[in-house]
């Protein structure tokens, strides 16, 4: 059965925290308590809502976290993992108040996301951290981002995922400078913030399919492109989403890092389970023109963080035999934020890749 495109983003159900509006019993909080009072009630199973202004907020937050890390002196992944585990539902019960769609206490951020994402709720509450998570989404879609080769300013819909660094973009602009194929059609898969298929709208194709198994993508590239005369065309669905269209180009930029476990919501651009390359290449394979190429986006990350990693594109070409190697360029990753926690040793290691392959059938 042929799938067509998503026409409405009204088609879509929007992924957003989950509101609270029925009346629950809250114990209010203000900077007058001591924190450690809040914390207590918190980790007791109550929930604590903000009552005076919105910095008690991470005032309770960082009073919770320093009594889990001083209660918590197991450093193992366990260990850790319980940690993080026990702030989350901690921190899930310290909620604020909105009203008229704004945070009703003083000093508070202004955050369109509360109008746009529940149109129809006006009066509800939401836990502290996800209105942290709402507040920093809303700061990048405002401002934009600035993406080398990308003509356009960028601006993330909430709940899809975008880069902070941009190698990988490079060496895909690098890529469509010097394409010289047909350019009738092409197919990103997993549009995320849409940067792959604005930049092949960009260097000319003609027909541009995409799709994502986040909503919020699809909405958010809906919103992005409603004054514009390029038009993708939009499937929600994993991988291809069922479509049926043979491409010229298709594109992928697929998670990096594989996870034993299930993930869901915006990890999975982070990560993947071990059956989604044997997936992606099985379909790219019916999906791809005869003399098409399929351009694939990865990084040696995972290779650094384990010594027996498996490269899943180059499993693919010893295996398989669908595809041969037309090129492969790579690129060292820029240095890490000194706010994340991985090696410094891998920072010198890690390359982002751009593969290129083409049907060898």
């Amino acid at each position: 059965m042929k799938i067509n495109p998503i026409i409405h983003s009204s088609d879509l159900t929007i992924n957003r925290p989950k509101p609270l509006v029925e009346d629950i019993p809250v114990l209010e909080y203000s900077k007058q308590i001591d924190p450690k009072y809040a914390v207590e009630a918190l980790l007791e199973g109550n929930h604590v809502l903000i009552a005076d202004q919105f910095s008690s907020g991470t005032l309770v937050l960082e009073a919770l976290k320093k009594k889990l890390s001083t209660k918590s002196t197991n450093d193992s992944f366990q260990g850790q993992r319980n940690y993080r585990e026990e702030y989350r539902n901690a921190s899930q019960l310290l909620l604020i108040e909105i009203s008229d769609h704004k945070l009703h206490v003083r000093k508070a951020p202004q955050i369109g996301w509360l109008k746009i994402l529940y149109p129809e709720i006006p009066d509800f509450f939401l836990p502290f951290t996800d209105v942290q998570g709402l507040n920093s989404s809303w700061q990048w879609y405002e401002k934009g981002i600035r993406i080398p080769g990308l003509k356009q300013t960028l601006h993330p819909f909430y709940g899809t995922y975008f880069p902070t660094r941009f190698e990988h973009i490079e060496l895909f602009v690098s890529y469509l400078k010097k394409y010289s194929g047909k350019k009738e059609k092409a197919f990103d898969v997993g549009i995320g913030s849409g940067i792959l298929s604005k930049l092949l709208h960009q260097y000319g194709f003609q027909e541009v399919h995409a799709s994502d198994i986040n909503p919020n993508a699809l909405i958010g590239m809906f919103e992005s492109q409603k004054d514009s005369e390029l038009q993708t065309k939009l499937y929600f669905g994993d991988l291809f989403a069922g479509s049926q269209v043979k491409s010229d180009l298709v594109v992928f930029n697929p998670p990096w890092v594989p996870l034993p476990k299930e993930v869901s919501g915006i990890d999975l651009a982070i990560y993947y389970d071990t059956e989604l390359f044997p997936r992606f290449f099985e379909e790219a394979h019916k999906h791809l023109n005869p003399e098409g190429n399929l351009v694939l986006l990865f990084s040696n990350l995972a290779g650094l963080m384990n010594p027996n990693f498996v490269h899943p594109i180059e499993q693919e070409l010893k295996r398989h035999k669908r595809f041969i190697l037309v090129e492969k360029k790579t690129k060292k990753a820029a240095a890490a934020s000194l706010k994340t926690k991985r090696k410094a040793s891998w920072r010198d290691q890690e390359f982002v890749e751009c593969w290129v392959l083409k049907s060898s059938k």
